[in-house]
């Protein structure tokens, strides 16, 4: 792909103050309505379905178990991946995104409804990070999160926001290994086959993908460094760095994990 060109606007475009989400307003009941739902189908969807489908099963596990990043945070998860992806993908061929890959924006609202949707989860993730898990730093990852989405209805890097979506791509065979694992099929046909489709898809999405998208993302920000805040040029060069420096070593923890787990259940 070229690298993107210096966009022909202003030089205080990205210097004049940090708010300013001008491509909101159209989105910003998407993102109060996905916060919303992503918090009613943790605490009382999930709960019901699960007590109602796992009956003594599920009432007999330890409260942690049942709220913790477990079974229905995971499952919350597991809920954004699908809805996401799918509209991410839908955004990919924005012309609008591609001609400005800084600040350009979609008309047809699909990059719109992408960041919203994720917006909203990021939201959510925060929120019951501090609350209920006390974990900080998921409430860290869940607010720079919310934040990077949030902040492309400036418009800024929508055309990398939908991209980096893609990552998610291996988050339900993540957690419904777990499931597997609480459900008694550890170390089943089942379980290794979406073991085997967890690492796919989080090498194909993160570490092969991912790096790609990040080299031409590197090449958009430095072209168009003169129009951002140098705190904003910053926070967004170091951020991914440090990303894709993250899924390189939990790639290796999960293969690490997955060899102890099946070498145990073959013994």
């Amino acid at each position: 792909s070229a690298a993107t060109p210096v966009p022909a606007r202003s030089p205080t475009r990205m210097t004049e103050p940090l708010l300013g989400l001008r491509a909101l307003p159209p989105h910003l009941s998407t993102v109060l309505l996905s916060a919303g739902g992503f918090t009613a189908l943790h605490l009382v969807l999930l709960p019901t379905a699960f007590s109602t489908a796992l009956g003594a099963r599920w009432t007999t596990l330890p409260p942690r178990s049942r709220t913790d990043r477990c079974a229905t945070a995971r499952a919350t998860a597991l809920t954004h991946a699908l809805l996401v992806v799918p509209l991410a993908t839908c955004a990919l061929g924005s012309k609008e995104l591609n001609t400005d890959r800084v600040f350009g924006w979609s008309v047809d609202g699909r990059a719109g409804a992408a960041c919203a949707v994720a917006a909203g989860y990021f939201i959510w993730d925060t929120v019951v990070s501090a609350v209920q898990f006390r974990d900080g730093a998921f409430v860290l990852h869940g607010a720079l999160c919310g934040a990077i989405y949030l902040y492309a209805f400036r418009p800024f890097l929508a055309y990398y926001a939908v991209r980096f979506l893609l990552w998610e791509l291996s988050t339900p065979f993540l957690h419904i290994h777990w499931f597997l694992d609480k459900l008694g099929h550890t170390g089943s046909s089942f379980q290794r086959a979406n073991g085997a489709m967890l690492l796919c898809t989080f090498a194909g999405a993160r570490l092969v993908y991912g790096p790609y998208m990040s080299y031409h993302f590197l090449q958009s920000i430095f072209a168009a460094r003169a129009h951002i805040h140098p705190a904003i040029f910053i926070a967004y060069v170091t951020g991914n760095v440090l990303l894709n420096t993250l899924n390189f070593f939990w790639f290796y923890k999960m293969i690490v994990a997955l060899h102890k787990r099946f070498k145990r259940e073959k013994k």
